[in-house]
């Protein structure tokens, strides 16, 4: 096994299933997308199996000219979010299966046939796990870019009304950020050269003493891209308009999957490489992220739409993520990386409890519903248990996360993390709210005309996985804290900060 390139097998694998999938017509296509989306889930539990052993890596000399590798790696972050996107992905694929037809009532037909979106969700697969796995940064780089071609043709092909510009608001929030990076980017390739070691490996880059002036410039243009990828208020408008355009399946991609490239590279690459940067800036990061906090929770209270909901309950839930980043301990960022997987789960649920409701109504405006309870039982109960996952109840994995972030960060930055815990309330508001208007009361003759049935086999299987693991990792919290706590480590080793907390998630 030492022998075999897992890691390459692992990235390559959706995109060969992309191109056959490409190949096959129709819902034989779907299926093959399907299929290959089950063997690159068995070959990452594979990996992720063998990385918690030791780590996983593989370096090839790839443009030696300018210092450039074809290298992967697993450490303990990329193994969460490794596991995460292969998890995700055949239940997007599932929940999609009968996407050749419209799901709103205002969505036009589908442009293009049921395999292509199933090879575009392999594609996104294929380019998030090299994004997670890249141990070079030039290289993460291409990857990066190249994910948002998938998804915006993902938006524009089975998006609503207004998917053109959604669809065109993402790409160009998404190259604006990449382009600030890619300038960034030369300046280190400019550093290494001045050191004597021009080099794109994340390890050699760590180990060069940058002029603190210049990192601190280096640091603003990876974490300006890597702000409108979590996304953070303000660079984060793009979002609600994509959730609210784009197919539930398409959106938990997005969200539940791209957008932790945002959250991972701040730790990777902001944290790793410009480790004093990073703490010159932190104070401001901090207030950035809990304005995000409270403004992705206010909106959420007050959104009329449910896909827009859900997307601001993510701006909220980044905030989080980011502050537990720059309190610079070791049971905050371990706490973060725990709350990247499961906001992964979370939010997948969310999406597909409302993309249920859509299908059903073909509306996901909260004033278009009403009494679901009484029509739908099994759904209700779905929806809130998903809802009550989200704002993070005792016994779910975003409740071992949020806390174990309020934990690391409140010696270093009580009165920020006593300001984000009233956020916490927020969250019951908006979620027990749309409760209350989608599913109680008594429904109309419209919605008793459109809601006729409640979840079928699939649909109960689809959400019954992304519930089993909000409590699996809610109740065992330290299967998921082994993933995250060694780069916490790593990443505090490298700043040279003393963590001031003892402790981790679920306890020694």
């Amino acid at each position: 096994m030492e022998n075999i390139p897992m890691l390459t097998i692992l990235g390559l694998l959706p995109l060969v299933g992309a191109l056959v999938a490409f190949g096959v017509k129709g819902r034989a296509g779907r299926n093959v997308a399907f299929g290959f989306s089950l063997l690159t889930f068995a070959v990452g539990f594979a990996v992720f199996h063998m990385s918690l052993h030791s780590d996983l890596a593989q370096t090839v000399d790839w443009i030696p000219q300018i210092g450039a590798h074809y290298a992967l790696s697993v450490d303990g972050m990329a193994r969460a979010m490794v596991l995460l996107t292969v998890i995700l992905t055949p239940l997007v694929l599932a929940f999609e299966w009968n996407n050749d037809t419209p799901h709103l009532a205002a969505h036009k037909t589908p442009r293009w046939d049921v395999n292509v979106f199933g090879a575009l969700a392999l594609l996104v697969e294929g380019f998030a796990l090299f994004v997670f796995m890249s141990a070079d940064v030039l290289l993460f780089y291409l990857f990066f870019e190249g994910s948002l071609i998938p998804l915006f043709l993902m938006i524009v092909g089975w998006g609503g009304e207004k998917r053109r510009g959604a669809a065109l608001k993402f790409l160009l929030f998404s190259l604006a950020g990449g382009l600030v990076m890619l300038v960034a980017l030369i300046g280190v390739y400019a550093a290494t050269s001045a050191a004597g070691n021009p080099t794109f490996l994340v390890s050699e880059i760590a180990a060069i003493e940058i002029d603190p002036r210049l990192a601190r410039w280096l640091f603003a243009g990876f974490f300006f891209a890597f702000a409108v990828k979590a996304p953070m208020v303000p660079v984060h408008t793009w979002l609600p308009d994509t959730a609210e355009q784009a197919t539930p399946g398409t959106s938990t991609m997005l969200v539940g999957v791209l957008d932790k490239i945002g959250t991972f590279g701040m730790i990777k690459f902001c944290l790793g490489l410009f480790g004093e940067a990073s703490q010159w800036a932190s104070q401001l990061v901090i207030i950035v992220a809990v304005v995000s906090i409270f403004y992705g929770a206010f909106m959420a209270i007050t959104s009329k739409n449910l896909l827009r909901l859900v997307a601001y309950t993510s701006v909220s839930h980044f905030g989080f993520m980011v502050l537990g980043i720059f309190a610079f301990t070791i049971t905050s960022i371990a706490g973060s990386i725990f709350y990247m997987l499961a906001h992964g789960f979370s939010s997948a649920a969310m999406f597909f409890v409302v993309g249920f409701l859509v299908n059903r109504r073909g509306s996901a405006e909260i004033s278009d519903f009403g009494g679901v309870q009484r029509l739908a039982p099994v759904l209700a109960g779905t929806f809130l248990v998903s809802g009550l996952a989200t704002l993070g109840l005792p016994g779910t994995a975003n409740f071992a996360g949020e806390f174990s972030i309020m934990v690391g960060a409140f010696r270093v930055i009580p009165v920020m993390v006593f300001v984000s815990v009233i956020a916490t309330v927020l969250a019951g508001l908006y979620v027990l709210w749309a409760y209350q208007r989608v599913f109680t009361g008594e429904p109309t003759e419209e919605v008793r005309e459109k809601i006729t049935d409640d979840l079928g086999g699939r649909e109960r299987a689809i959400i019954g996985v992304l519930i089993f693991l909000l409590l699996f990792f809610g109740f065992i919290p330290r299967f998921g804290a082994s993933v995250s706590e060694k780069t916490a480590t790593a990443t505090m080793s490298q700043l040279g900060i003393d963590d001031p907390v003892n402790g981790s998630i679920g306890g020694k």
